[in-house]
């Protein structure tokens, strides 16, 4: 079993680390030590499991990947039934077995027989307690239409609660400045007024019919909710990528990562990589910094960074490496991840051959996109059930637009009952805005007031929604360029030095210089915002400065560290520094950068052994046969290979089958899609089930 990479987060810059009760369970027939909130896959990671089963297939190890529900990696088997690892509590007690080879069948002689399904009407019934499903269902209970709101965890919030950073947007519209983890409080303690909203926790929604009902799986009885309106806040999983060794133990999705150190405090790596460089893969890196984790680089195809330039910034002062023009091309290890090879990417994103380096890591993260959760927003419609769809099951965007949206739609809903509901300009305008992609990024200049003793340095130079920074400022002197949302902050007139423009910034984005603590001019103060470890800036110690994009700009020593409640967790660290570097100094670098080694990869076997279907292992070699004998009906190879047949329904396969396809030379519409089956989710026995008498 070993203990390598297993461990708890014992401290964490943002996160209280709340005393909980300890508990064991049997693995393989050994105790594991585990908290009572734990599902079974953080108890096994943070033991220093590694994988959580072998494949009946080829006996391959399999570990978890989206920690979501969406994918079947972490099957195992609690006392004889399988289960999905990262949804299923841990019991004191319980029996927990790898799935190798092909599971039997429990023997259970308890006469049983088919349960009778309760049903109940409702005015609305919302699938998914997210951002959106949490604001659509405030706005219904404020005007009085009964809600049932079901999610399939056990709290509300969805991604809120993995979400330790401060969220962009606007102040007053959608909590901007606001770390979501707040966010997520914030709104379940307003749901808890509304007398007509309830709330069923652990409660999937699985199927919707042609009579009008949708099924539920509520305290693990199945049971049918008629609702006159149906929304779909399912939000999104986690998009899969091909490459050689994607399958191993040790591949995460940047979503299951976060989920692992922020929700469930367990920290199940010490060198990660990340792929992608998309808001979610840097915000991935950001937290896996505060969490203690080395990030090693992170690679991105693009020639730029999708992200946020501010999130870009902040890991990069922090001292981790950006590779961009560059893909991933192999992870390999002996049952799981140990080293990561990338090489720079062509126009058409293929890896340039003789450009290879490896590095030395235990876990890769994939953060290349999300695919909207929306199957059952497309099974309510096909059945004529009068669906509405908000946040990313609607359109993939950032959990300010989700929260936006989801009061939009619940207007709209509203509206379709013949309410008097109107949905205010400024609310469609903003949600398009939290929607749309980031602007342009401008030159940064740095500020040259030699008159000025005290000053913001504001190193947000991209057109992207957020305005804290200008609601901060307690004499109004922070602004923005116009009106617009998206225009880039500025300060005129006299600063007073009071840090709140700093300490609320989203982006980490604003230092303050200040000039009034040395009368010879040699040296100048600078306040840097900071939310790592507070033993990296100990008073007196001497730390490496950086710049605007993580440029080596000398040495500090640190003064003062201010840490104020009403700062939110957030510390400034007061730096004394030449007087010349002040303006230039933008962050502390934590780590030394590393460039990995010069690899070799053999690109002709790699196609072969990559893996596309990893509930059925199949190949891209065994689909490319298929299509070189005419197959373009994506049944029919999952007849034929099984491929798409596993116990996450195709979610995880489909787009990768597609894309085998057409890197076939096949066209997009002539391809034919999966067709889903019944429920859009596994459905236990179990829950249709009772006992009788004898």
């Amino acid at each position: 079993m070993g203990s390598l990479h297993g461990g708890r987060v014992s401290s964490h810059p943002i996160l209280e680390i709340p005393k909980r009760t300890e508990i064991s369970f049997l693995w393989r027939g050994q105790p594991v030590s585990a908290l009572e909130v734990d599902v079974i896959s953080s108890a096994l990671i943070a033991s220093g499991v590694e994988w959580f089963g072998h494949h009946a297939k080829d006996g391959a190890p399999q570990g978890l990947f989206c920690a979501n529900g969406q994918c079947s990696h972490c099957l195992v088997m609690v006392d004889g039934v399988p289960v999905k690892a990262c949804m299923t509590a841990a019991r004191d007690g319980m029996d927990v077995r790898p799935v190798d080879g092909l599971p039997s069948l429990v023997e259970d002689d308890r006469p049983a027989g088919p349960v009778e399904v309760p049903e109940e009407q409702v005015d609305v019934l919302i699938a998914g307690a997210g951002p959106a499903g949490l604001n659509a269902a405030l706005e219904l209970g404020r005007n009085g239409v009964g809600v049932i709101l079901c999610d399939d965890k056990s709290e509300i919030g969805g991604k809120l609660t993995l979400q330790t950073h401060n969220f962009f947007g606007s102040v007053r519209e959608c909590y901007a400045g606001t770390r979501g983890i707040n966010i997520a409080k914030k709104l379940a303690q307003e749901l808890a007024q509304f007398k007509n909203v309830r709330v069923w926790l652990n409660s999937p929604v699985v199927g919707a019919f042609s009579d009008g009902k949708v099924g539920v799986v509520h305290n693990g009885k199945y049971r049918f909710i008629k609702p006159k309106q149906f929304l779909a806040a399912t939000g999104a999983r986690e998009k899969a990528l091909a490459f050689q060794g994607h399958d191993l133990p040790g591949v995460f999705g940047a979503g299951a990562f976060q989920t692992l150190v922020n929700r469930d405090l367990v920290k199940p790596s010490s060198r990660v990589f990340i792929v992608g460089g998309g808001n979610v893969g840097l915000i991935a890196a950001y937290h896996a910094l505060q969490a203690g984790i080395r990030v090693v680089g992170l690679v991105e195809a693009m020639p730029k960074i999708g992200g946020y330039k501010v999130h870009l910034d902040k890991i990069k002062r922090l001292g981790v490496p950006v590779f961009t023009s560059h893909t991933v091309v192999k992870a390999s290890g002996k049952g799981r991840v140990e080293e990561v090879v990338i090489a720079k990417a062509d126009e058409k994103f293929k890896p340039v051959p003789g450009t290879e380096r490896s590095f030395r890591v235990d876990t890769v993260l994939i953060a290349v996109g999300l695919n909207s959760v929306n199957e059952l927003a497309q099974e309510s419609k096909r059945m004529g059930i009068e669906t509405y769809e908000a946040g990313d099951a609607d359109m993939i965007a950032e959990a300010s637009a989700a929260m936006f949206s989801g009061m939009v739609t619940a207007r709209k809903m509203l509206q379709a009952m013949g309410r008097d509901a109107s949905i205010p300009q400024h609310w469609s305008e903003m949600l398009e805005v939290l929607r749309g992609k980031a602007g342009p990024i401008h030159e940064f200049i740095e500020p040259k007031d030699e008159a000025a003793k005290v000053y913001p340095v504001i190193r947000c130079v991209q057109e992207i929604p957020c305005n804290p920074c200008v609601e901060a400022c307690p004499k109004g002197w922070v602004r923005l360029e116009s009106e617009s949302i998206m225009s880039l902050p500025h300060w005129e007139m006299e600063c007073v030095g009071c840090l709140k423009c700093a300490v609320v910034c989203p982006g980490l984005a604003i230092t303050v210089v200040d000039r009034r603590f040395d009368s010879t001019g040699k040296t100048a103060q600078v306040w840097v915002p900071w939310e790592l470890d507070e033993s990296t800036v100990s008073i007196g110690r001497e730390v490496r400065l950086t710049g605007f994009e993580g440029e080596d700009v000398g040495s500090g020593i640190v003064r003062h560290v201010r840490n104020l409640k009403w700062m939110d967790k957030r510390k400034m660290v007061q730096l004394e520094v030449d007087s010349v570097l002040a303006t230039s100094v933008a962050g502390i670098r934590i780590q030394d950068p590393e460039s990995g080694s010069p690899s070799t990869f053999d690109y002709g076997s790699a196609s072969d052994e990559t893996m596309v279907c990893l509930c059925e292992r199949v190949t891209k070699s065994e689909i490319s046969r298929l299509v070189g004998l005419g197959f373009r009906d994506m049944n029919a190879i999952k007849a034929a290979t099984r491929c798409g047949m596993g116990a996450c329904n195709g979610k995880t396969c489909e787009s990768l089958v597609r894309q085998v396809l057409m890197e076939e030379g096949v066209p997009p519409n002539s391809i034919v899609g999966y067709v889903k089956r019944p429920f859009i989710m596994e459905l236990p026995v179990s829950a249709l089930l009772k006992e009788t008498k004898q």
